[in-house]
Formats: structure tokens, C-alpha cells, sequence
């Protein structure tokens, strides 16, 4: 029997691997620190916090392990889940695969000798590594003494055809962090607006910095053409790739953002920062790399080639889509029957 144990946090993202890989598999099982998601496999919580608890907790990771017999880990992020898990498998045999989703591996590493120390041997445990982005894989590469197999895999988008008109909106729903400069956004619309007075700025999201952007908002006169609408749900946010011209995504880390290529896919011409990840999917035929974030340059959307940009978009919806990323997973899984 193929079964799957799956580690990762209860976020929406492992929620979706999930979703596009269980069919493959007799069972799957999630381990994950909370329980309240409704998923649609059996779920159990742990404690992932690295202190006292850890040693309770690597017991009951072997116990559940002993018991379910997997033949795949996948563990998600390159953090205390993972570590905690391969502590809990160190006699224990079976295919160890790590998604690394970004930041786990660019800027962890960088923070402390601890945090370098954990993410190395994580690398240094796994069989397999994947991740959405040449750049984090290459990263990892660098961290870890053995070659590691490196596979540039997502978790896959499907989206509808949008069938309304777009209208004159700059749309960004990054989280309001200073990692995604949403103040520099907010202070390019405003010398945008000088010229364009006929657009408007939705800002999705929240977060620790939404009444100090709400207050420049205020300060730059701009109240009644940026729109602060908050969280939103899955189809608010897809209503609103559809009718905007722009999206606009300027972190100062990042791998490649899915959220970006779902604005692409609904036809936004993205604006985006100078990371070696948006290089990865952005060129001249599709939108704009931005090097100065005091100055993002959002009139020269109209340099953008319809045709090209339909044939671009076209190929990052093949190459993000569901059915193939669902594909290079089965291929990695099937790597077990084949040892």
C-alpha cells in the first residue's frame, strides 16, 4: 500500500497539495499544529514548538509513525515541523521529501547560527527537495553537503476564464508587513494619480502596518481612490484580478508568488520587485521588474503588446496549472517503487 504522511502547517497551501496529490495514495495522514481546518483526510495535531514539549512530541511522531507504516514524508517549509519529524525518523526507512517554500531557505539561514544549523540538516536528511523556484532551489543546493535532487514543482492553479471587462484599478493583496512595501505602492500611485486621475488603488489584506498605510492614505489626499477592502475570500479576490489592469507585487524577499501568477493568468499586467524568482517568470513581453521601488513606473503598462502578453500568459497557465505539477508529484512518489 502507498501511504502518505504529510507535515506542514495548517495553512491553506498544504490544504491544496493535498487536494492535488491524495488521489495517488491508499492513505494519507496530516500532522499539523492545529486541527481546526476541515480537511479531507484524517488530521492530527502537534506541537511543532522547539523547547521542552520537543521530546514528548518526537515520541508521538515515531508512536503515530510506527502505527500508519508511511511510505512517503512530505514535509512542508524547511522549519521546526520538519526537524522535529526527521528527529522522529531517524531508524525508520521510507521516501523523505522536503517543499521548501521560500523564505525557509533565503532568509532563515540568515537569521541565526540555530536556524542555519536547522535548515541544513534538514537538506542534509531529505531525499528530495522541491520548491516553486529555480532560485530557492539553488539556495538549498548551497546549504547542504551531498547533492540533494532539486525539483522546481507548485501546488498548482485553476482558475476560470474571466468574462468581465477590466477597469482602471491597480490591485495588490500582499500582506501589510514591511517585507512588501505596500507604503512605496501607495506613494508611486500617488504621482500615477497626478496624471491618471481615472484610477483607483485596491489594497487587499491586512496586517500590523494597515492603520499606518490607512493614515499615509489620508495624508496623500488619496482617501476616495484607494480602497483598503481587507481579507477577502477566495472569490472576491478572483473578481478582482479579473476587472484590474495592474497588479502590482514588490516584496523584498520572496519566491515566486502565486498570487502574482494568478493576477497573471487573469490577464493583470504585473509590476513586481528585482528577486531573482520574478525573473523566473517576467520578461519585457509580460510586464515589469521594478529596481526602484520609490518609483514604480505603473504608466508604462501601456507599453505591453497585447498578442505577446496573451501568449506569455498562455504558457505560465500551462506551466502553473493543476494537472501538470499534479504529474511531476506522481513521477516523484513513483521514485519509491522504482528503489
Amino acid at each position: 500500500m502507498k501511504k502518505l504522511l504529510v507535515v506542514g502547517s495548517h495553512s491553506i497551501h498544504v490544504f491544496n497539495f493535498i487536494e492535488l496529490v491524495k488521489g495517488y495514495f491508499d492513505e494519507v495522514l496530516l500532522l499539523t499544529d492545529k486541527n481546526h481546518r476541515d480537511y479531507s483526510v484524517k488530521t492530527i495535531a502537534i506541537d511543532y514548538s522547539l523547547g521542552f514539549g520537543s521530546l514528548s512530541s518526537i515520541k508521538k511522531i515515531k508512536m503515530i509513525v510506527h502505527d500508519f507504516q508511511p511510505t512517503t514524508v512530505h514535509m512542508h517549509q524547511a522549519n521546526s515541523y520538519s526537524l522535529l519529524t526527521l528527529l522522529s525518523l531517524r531508524k525508520y526507512r521510507c521516501q523523505k521529501i522536503l517543499t521548501a517554500w521560500g523564505s525557509d531557505i533565503l532568509i532563515n539561514p540568515k537569521e541565526s547560527m540555530l536556524l542555519n544549523w536547522i535548515v541544513k540538516y534538514i537538506l542534509n536528511e531529505v531525499d528530495i527537495v522541491t520548491a516553486d523556484s529555480d532560485i530557492v532551489l539553488a539556495e538549498a543546493n548551497k546549504l547542504v553537503k551531498k547533492d540533494i535532487e532539486p525539483y522546481n514543482i507548485n501546488f498548482g492553479i485553476e482558475l476560470d476564464l474571466c468574462i468581465v471587462k477590466k477597469e482602471n484599478i491597480i490591485y495588490s493583496n500582499r500582506l501589510h508587513k514591511p517585507l512588501y512595501n505596500i507604503d512605496k505602492i501607495i506613494f508611486s500611485f500617488s504621482k500615477f494619480f497626478k496624471q491618471n486621475s481615472n484610477w483607483k488603488l485596491v489594497l487587499a489584506g491586512n496586517g500590523e502596518d494597515t492603520d499606518r498605510l490607512k493614515a499615509l492614505v489620508v495624508e496623500l489626499n488619496l482617501s476616495d481612490v484607494v480602497e483598503f477592502i481587507g481579507w477577502v475570500d477566495a472569490k472576491t479576490n478572483y473578481e478582482y484580478y479579473c476587472k484590474s489592469k495592474i497588479y502590482v507585487s514588490i516584496p523584498k524577499s520572496d519566491s515566486i508568488s502565486l498570487s502574482l501568477v494568478e493576477g497573471i493568468i487573469c490577464g493583470c499586467i504585473p509590476f513586481v520587485s528585482e528577486l531573482p524568482a520574478n525573473r523566473e517568470i517576467i520578461n519585457s513581453e509580460i510586464g515589469f521588474v521594478v529596481e526602484d521601488l520609490n518609483t514604480i513606473p505603473f504608466q508604462k503598462y501601456k507599453d505591453i503588446e497585447p498578442l505577446l502578453f496573451e501568449i506569455k500568459r498562455k504558457k505560465i497557465e500551462h506551466y502553473f496549472s493543476k494537472s501538470f505539477n499534479r504529474e511531476k508529484y506522481l513521477k516523484l512518489y513513483g521514485k519509491t517503487d522504482e528503489s
